[in-house]
């Protein structure tokens, strides 16, 4: 059984959930409007201030459906009532960043700087304060969005395990390795 799938997501003040014929569930908050396409064979109801998915049969794809519309739906309406945040830091000395309206300069070591477009779903702000690593912060009500623009923004200069440089999710620990040690 679902654990997941079987619990009912709770609607929070100001959320409203559509269902439309066709298995579209739209979420529209103060923060915005999500759309999400659901399997046909899930069934999906408004009771009251809640959500309430169900499954036809017991078999394996229904039972892995349930509990990904669920936090799918889940993470929709939590994104339209607060939305999400991710935070970034730039470890190395002279990385940089600056937000440019939807684009983001950085310069990380390389020979020229990198200019990343970030969609229009997704506000941008950098922070750099003296004695601290540059802060990117990401803000967005699109969960799994923002989650795949932040991976990408990390792959442009991964943390490296030597001195721990690049780019990190903030309180990412870094496992770092010994270097050589001179013989003798």
């Amino acid at each position: 059984m679902s654990r997941i799938g079987k619990k009912p997501v709770n609607l929070p003040q100001g959320v409203s959930v559509n269902i439309s014929a066709d298995n579209v569930v739209s979420v529209k908050g103060p923060l915005g409007e999500l759309k999400q396409k659901v399997d046909p064979d899930i069934t999906v109801k408004v009771e009251g201030n809640e959500v309430v998915l169900t499954r036809p049969t017991d078999h394996k794809r229904h039972r892995s459906l349930h509990g990904l519309y669920r936090a799918l739906i889940n993470n929709m309406v939590i994104g339209v009532s607060q939305g999400f945040v991710i935070q970034q830091e730039l470890v190395g000395v002279g990385y940089k960043a600056e937000a440019k309206g939807q684009i983001l300069e950085m310069s990380l070591g390389f020979s020229h700087d990198i200019y990343f477009e970030l969609p229009k779903e997704i506000k941008v702000e950098t922070i750099t304060e003296k004695k601290g690593n540059p802060k990117v912060i990401l803000k967005s009500i699109d969960k799994q969005l923002l989650g795949q623009v932040a991976a990408k923004i990390r792959s442009l200069r991964k943390p490296e395990p030597y001195k721990g440089k690049g780019i990190r999710f903030v309180g990412e620990v870094v496992r770092k390795k010994a270097g050589k040690s001179a013989s003798v």
